[in-house]
């Protein structure tokens, strides 16, 4: 017998809020869309290219006395931060013209012992600006070729007003996504950049068994409107839904608070999908298709006419 967590002895009313919820989605993307114009991404040195230098205190450091030390050594444009604890600093440099990363975190070095404080190298990182502008361009074309795909194999699968739904769907979920890391200006590096494809792959899997589960309906339920079986649909995936988006999350929870961090972009991306991308199945897919105007005869399978079979009989 099938493990149930919620046992339901009526169907869920999901599509009576789905204009609130698409008034909802609709301003959140146009939030999104707007910070993101404005405020961009706080790309990572991943795309931006430049010097990364991690160095570690005996005390808490003092980031706006690190700020001025680097100021006055010539690095007005260091971004300096904490990274993982308050002993921990992270400072990130801009590409420069003919000077070594050795020899620019020797020189960072200097700077920040100037005063007498100790402070150890934890690691260094250099990354040339070609490199990030080709890890822009081809992680913009990655997203764009999943999404391409994702709307030709669920057209196939099922009917294009699937694939437009799912696609709608997984273009909301990115946005979204994108547009927490601008307004809050969280690092994006490639970690959130594969965060976002496998938010991807998570929504499209539970987009997936929506639609299957909506189109067995449409072919088994001969009596009820459009919405209804919708509604239906939804309820009975709700267990599997609900399952599979906790034991997600919870997992996700583990690598968000233990997992450091360099991973912490990552756990906070794939949480925000995760939950945004189970909503996303409910009111944007199943109601995009809806709002074409979905039905049983475009869901119904083609029958086939057999050799002979407009034979008279003898």
């Amino acid at each position: 017998m099938a493990f149930q967590i919620l046992k339901l002895n009526s169907t869920v009313k999901f599509m009576k809020l789905r204009i609130p919820a698409m008034i909802l989605s609709t301003l959140l993307i146009l939030g999104s869309l707007t910070s993101l114009v404005v405020n961009q991404l706080n790309w990572g040195l991943d795309f931006t290219g430049g010097t990364l230098i991690e160095v570690g205190y005996e005390q808490p450091a003092n980031l706006e006395s690190i700020r001025a030390q680097m100021d006055a050594g010539g690095y007005s444009d260091a971004i300096v931060q904490n990274f993982g604890s308050s002993q921990d600093v992270l400072i990130r440099l801009a590409p420069r013209d003919g000077v070594k990363a050795v020899e620019i975190g020797d020189q960072v070095m200097e700077t920040l012992r100037a005063d007498g404080t100790k402070v150890d190298m934890r690691r260094i990182e250099f990354v040339g600006p070609n490199v990030g502008e080709e890890l822009t361009e081809q992680g913009g074309l990655a997203m764009l070729v999943a999404l391409i795909c994702i709307l030709i194999y669920v057209a196939m699968r099922f009917e294009y007003r699937f694939a437009l739904g799912s696609v709608a769907a997984l273009a909301h979920d990115v946005i979204l996504t994108l547009g927490l890391f601008s307004v809050l200006q969280l690092e994006f590096d490639l970690t959130v950049l594969a965060a976002v494809l496998a938010v991807i792959g998570y929504s499209l899997n539970d987009t997936i068994v929506v639609s299957d589960r909506i189109r067995e309906n449409f072919r088994k339920i001969r009596k009820a409107e459009p919405e209804e079986i919708i509604n239906i649909s939804l309820t009975q995936t709700l267990n599997r839904t609900i399952i599979t988006s906790l034991t997600t999350i919870l997992v996700l929870m583990a690598l968000f608070y233990k997992g450091g961090a360099l991973i912490h972009g990552f756990a906070t991306a794939l949480l925000f999908g995760v939950v945004i991308g189970t909503y996303s199945s409910v009111y944007i897919a199943s109601a995009v298709g809806l709002a074409l105007g979905i039905s049983k005869e475009d869901l119904m399978p083609v029958e086939v006419e057999k050799e002979g079979e407009d034979l008279e009989p003898l």
